[in-house]
């Protein structure tokens, strides 16, 4: 299995091959869009340009997030990464809201209809991100990563918003002078799923921040690996934390109270290995020994 660290670099690796596609596809849609007179194509051709500057903010949190702990982070540098999904999260919501004004302002303009080769080319576009946004969600997944979350998310609202243009484009050119400025409020409905799609990523990346407790299943895992080791006689207390993409956990297990300090130790230490074992996602764990109730313990 690949460690954390491999994990950070195969994401942050496929951040940079989004950026050299966002930047691909956003060249193509505001040119397309500037000359095939389709304000839709256009906002979504600037919603692209802005998960460039996304997708290079979740690289270097990535990045960041993959250097080892050292004497000024011990715990490493895993909060680079929903901090650089935040970030990520607060420049979309400022493309949605100007881009909404923007929309708004053109509604109110006289309007030609688009052009009709800007159809094919809103094709392939969600196509394309449709296939790429999968490709990242399924690296979200396998590293519990809030920025590559983030990330596909941005892919994915590429594919919605450009959705959104075909829609309108094909009713403008489809319904006639009545409907040109369908490509229009396409251009606005694609600035609503912009912001929308920001704040969905913005609240699972404060909660990594603010050390929201993780899936029950997680606690679940490790209490029940640190109950079948031998000489455990009750899993007490368990908190467990995220950074970045691993977890940390603090653990109280009670034990026979007329054991050695050395016995408990080696206990200790065989729990935090069978954790490991059972969770490969837990980087460490800190084990506190306590005697087990009737052998002499105060009790909680």
């Amino acid at each position: 299995m690949r460690s954390a660290r491999e994990k950070l670099e195969s994401g942050a690796h496929l951040a940079l091959v989004g950026m050299g596609l966002n930047a691909l596809l956003c060249a193509v849609k505001i040119g397309v869009g500037l000359f095939g007179h389709s304000y839709a194509l256009i906002a979504d051709g600037f919603e692209s340009l802005l998960d460039i500057l996304s997708s290079l903010l979740i690289w270097a949190g990535l990045k960041y997030a993959a250097k080892p702990p050292d004497a000024s982070h011990p715990y490493g540098h895993g909060k680079a990464e929903p901090i650089a999904a935040i970030l990520g999260s607060l420049i979309i919501l400022g493309a949605g809201a100007g881009l909404a004004v923007e929309s708004l302002r053109a509604i109110t303009a006289p309007r030609t209809a688009p052009a009709i080769y800007t159809l094919p080319v809103v094709v392939v576009v969600i196509i394309v991100k449709e296939i790429h946004s999968r490709r990242v969600k399924r690296m979200a997944r396998e590293t519990s990563s809030t920025a590559m979350e983030a990330d596909a998310m941005h892919h994915r609202t590429d594919a919605i918003t450009s959705a959104a243009a075909l829609v309108g484009i094909t009713i403008a050119l489809v319904g006639g002078p009545p409907y040109h400025k369908a490509d229009n409020w396409a251009a606005l409905f694609a600035c609503a799923i912009i912001a929308y799609n920001g704040v969905l990523i913005f609240w699972p990346s404060l909660r990594d921040l603010m050390d929201t407790a993780p899936p029950i299943s997680i606690e679940a895992q490790v209490r029940s690996a640190s109950a079948k080791v031998d000489g455990v006689a009750e899993t007490e207390q368990c908190r467990v934390r995220k950074m970045g993409v691993e977890y940390y956990v603090d653990l109280h297990v009670r034990v026979n109270g007329s054991m050695t300090v050395t016995e408990g130790h080696g206990i200790a230490h065989r729990v935090k290995d069978a954790v490991r074992q059972a969770v490969p996602e837990v980087a460490d764990v800190l084990v506190h020994i306590e005697p087990a109730r009737g052998n002499g313990s105060v009790a909680p």
